[in-house]
C-alpha cells in the first residue's frame, strides 16, 4: 500500500480540459496552442463554416476582412488589391491566402472603421466587404457616414449543428472542464441553445466561460458559469491570458 501510495504521488497532474467553441478551421489551431500550454482542448465547432463564391464588382479599391471565414471565398482577383483585416490573426491568413496588400487594425469593427476611413480617400473607389449572413452593418454604416461606397457582399454561412457533440456532453456531466472559449457571439447563441435542448445548463457551475468580447458574451449570461472573463482585446492571445 505504501510503496503504491508513492508511485501515485509521482503521477503527473492532469491537464486542464478546455472546451472550445469555435467553428474549423479556427479550432484546431486554438486546440494546438492549448495543447502547447498544457491544456487538454475539447473541440466543440458547434457552427459550420459554409463558402458562398460571390462576383466582384468593377472598381474596388480595397477588401474589408472582419473575419477569416470570408477569406476563402474571395477570389484571385483581389489578391494584388490592399486588404484591411480587423485583426492580426485575419490579417496573417489572409497573407498566408496569397493577398499581397495587408493592412491590420490589430483590434475590433471600431478600429478597422478608424484605419480605413484615415487610409483611403471616398474618391479613391468602392470598398469590398465580404461577411456573414447578418454581418458587417456596422462597419458598413460607418465607412458610408464617412463617404466612402461600401459593397457588402455574403460569402459564407454559419450553420449550427443539431445536437450537442457526445464528448462536450459527458465532460460536462462528469464535471472535468475547467474553462470553455467563445469566439463569436453567434458561437456563443448556439452554445447555449444547445445546452438547454440537452438539459446541462447546470453542468456549467464551475466552468469559466472566456468570451472575445462583451457583444459575445450576452447570450452567455442566462447560464450559471463560475465567472465569465472577457478577453482585454478580441482576440485568442488575449483570451489565452484569462487561462493562466
Amino acid at each position: 500500500m505504501l510503496d503504491a501510495a508513492i508511485r501515485s504521488d509521482k503521477c503527473p497532474p492532469r491537464p486542464k480540459c478546455i472546451l472550445i467553441a469555435r467553428p474549423e478551421p479556427g479550432a484546431t489551431e486554438t486546440a494546438s496552442r492549448l495543447v502547447l500550454l498544457g491544456y487538454c482542448p475539447i473541440v466543440v465547432p458547434v457552427l459550420e463554416i459554409e463558402t458562398r463564391p460571390f462576383v466582384v464588382p468593377d472598381s474596388i479599391a480595397a477588401t474589408l476582412l472582419t473575419s477569416r471565414n470570408a477569406i476563402a471565398a474571395c477570389p484571385p482577383s483581389l489578391h494584388r488589391r490592399p486588404v484591411f483585416a480587423v485583426g492580426s490573426a485575419t490579417a496573417a491568413r489572409a497573407t498566408q491566402a496569397g493577398f499581397t496588400q495587408v493592412m491590420s487594425a490589430d483590434a475590433d469593427a471600431h478600429a478597422l472603421t478608424r484605419l480605413v476611413a484615415g487610409t483611403l480617400s471616398p474618391a479613391g473607389g468602392s470598398l469590398l466587404l465580404p461577411v456573414g449572413e447578418g454581418q458587417g452593418i456596422e462597419v458598413a454604416t460607418a465607412l458610408r457616414a464617412h463617404g466612402f461606397h461600401v459593397i457588402r457582399r455574403i460569402a459564407y454561412r454559419a450553420k449550427g449543428i443539431t445536437k450537442l457533440p457526445e464528448a462536450a456532453a459527458t465532460h460536462l456531466r462528469e464535471r472535468t472542464l475547467t474553462a470553455a472559449m467563445f469566439f463569436s457571439g453567434e458561437s456563443s447563441r448556439h452554445f447555449v441553445r444547445l445546452l438547454l435542448e440537452a438539459g446541462l445548463t447546470r453542468t456549467v457551475r464551475d466552468v469559466e466561460a472566456v468570451s472575445i468580447s462583451a457583444k459575445a458574451a450576452v447570450a452567455l449570461r442566462v447560464l450559471p458559469w463560475r465567472c465569465i472573463g472577457i478577453a482585454a482585446k478580441p482576440n485568442q492571445d488575449a483570451m489565452l491570458v484569462l487561462l493562466s
